[in-house]
């Protein structure tokens, strides 16, 4: 997979002119996000991994196979900011979900080990509202033992009201899962 980045913006002024579709990556902060880009691209420092959480602050755009772009934007529920960094970056994600027209898919980090949060919810409630395509991924599955995978998923599941189906568990230590996530994105982008 060719894999590259694009550009990192703070508003619409420097989005990529591009018609590619766009999967954008949420999550509450720490929950994998950068691992999981790096992970999914084959790319050991595509995204930039931080030891603490709320490192990334802009959106960050990256080229996949010329055919499609991956999306990365900042963690939410992330307290240890200022009220005024927070809203910057509010109105920063609010212009690109409601006015990125290339925006095609979603995929939503969770975290396997544990239920979804208030904001996990609320993220998943705003892309349906807008009709946005969205992929569940469960994250760090495994730190879950294997017993008790499925019942973390079905969890899951049912606090985010998702079929099962769709939701993926992956590990970015042991590359598991990635294959089934990339085989649902390709359909879901029709590439």
């Amino acid at each position: 997979m060719k894999s590259e980045f694009v550009i990192s913006c703070v508003d619409s002024s420097n989005w990529p002119a591009s018609d590619m579709p766009e999967v954008v990556v949420v999550g509450r902060s720490n929950v994998g996000k950068s691992s999981f880009i790096n992970a999914l691209t084959g790319r050991k420092k595509l995204a930039y991994v931080g030891n603490t959480p709320g490192k990334t602050r802009m959106i960050n755009f990256f080229s996949i196979d010329d055919s499609w772009m991956l999306v990365d934007v900042p963690g939410y529920g992330y307290a240890k900011m200022s009220q005024a960094l927070l809203k910057k970056m509010g109105d920063m994600m609010e212009e690109y979900f409601s006015k990125r027209e290339q925006l095609s898919c979603v995929i939503s980090l969770v975290d396997a080990r544990h239920e979804p949060t208030r904001d996990d919810k609320d993220m998943i409630e705003m892309l349906r509202s807008q009709q946005i395509p969205i992929l569940v991924v469960a994250t760090k599955i495994d730190k879950v033992p294997k017993t008790k995978r499925i019942k973390a998923l079905k969890t899951i599941s049912q606090s985010l009201q998702i079929p099962l189906q769709n939701i993926y568990g992956i590990s970015s230590t042991e590359k598991l899962g990635f294959e089934e996530v990339m085989h649902k994105l390709k359909e879901t982008l029709k590439i």
